[in-house]
């Protein structure tokens, strides 16, 4: 059972960014420190140079971020990248054993980033979920929901370990959109102190599958989540 809470919890965070949809994409407006070509993809060497130049310039400052707001967590942020050609373009926070926290790119969405403001504001995103605590908050809720799936179950005469699942599941999605915005907001604060434009970096969703307001979906709607970067990045 524990386990079953803790996929679920990790699933929640796991894909932060929605797989894109076959259709090409229109042709989105570039920052200065970027060239592309006429459908508005970047050559393979300046993805990296941007995704390189992004991690040493936001790291550093996600690491202060985190100390200033959670000096109780391990702020030493760990940035991988998942070179498998056939993953889509995801992004994601996660933990290592020792509590190290990692920000981890597929290489698609490497690929796929527009400009260094679009990677900016993704790499702010995952690393705001680890400052404001949303996987150890989401297990919690898996927990909860865990116990009182097993409750409900056994008063119906229901196995309790399925009602423990299903509880389990419920529970890990309960704040998930919740988060995301929280994530927004802070990434918004992260990528602009960092340097970057991240109005323009939200426009990277305006390219993936709109999730809308799915019961238990993990992402609320596209046009929520810009206008709330829109909004924070008003007051800055």
């Amino acid at each position: 059972m524990k386990r079953s809470i803790l996929l679920a919890s990790l699933m929640a965070l796991g894909a932060c960014v929605e797989p894109q949809s076959s259709t090409e994409p229109a042709p989105q407006a570039q920052t200065p420190q970027a060239t592309s070509n006429a459908a508005g993809r970047l050559s393979s060497s300046q993805a990296l140079s941007n995704f390189n130049a992004v991690v040493r310039s936001v790291e550093p400052l996600a690491e202060r971020e985190c100390r200033a707001r959670a000096p109780d967590l391990n702020c030493d942020f760990k940035i991988v990248v998942d070179k498998n050609p056939r993953k889509p373009p995801n992004a994601f926070q996660t933990l290592e054993a020792s509590g190290r926290p990692v920000i981890g790119f597929t290489i698609a969405l490497i690929a796929d980033a527009r400009n260094r403001d679009e990677l900016a504001f993704v790499m702010g995103h995952e690393a705001a979920h680890h400052i404001s605590r949303h996987l150890e908050k989401q297990r919690q809720s898996a927990i909860g929901g865990s116990l009182l799936g097993s409750l409900g179950a056994a008063v119906l005469g229901v196995d309790p370990s399925l009602g423990a699942d299903i509880g389990g599941f419920v529970g890990s999605r309960a704040y998930s959109k919740q988060n995301e915005l929280e994530a927004d907001t802070l990434g918004t604060v992260i990528a602009r102190r960092a340097g970057y434009n991240p109005v323009r970096g939200v426009a990277f969703f305006t390219r993936i599958p709109d999730p809308g307001n799915k019961f238990l979906g993990t992402h609320p709607p596209n046009a929520d989540r810009i206008n709330t970067v829109k909004r924070v990045n008003s007051k800055l």
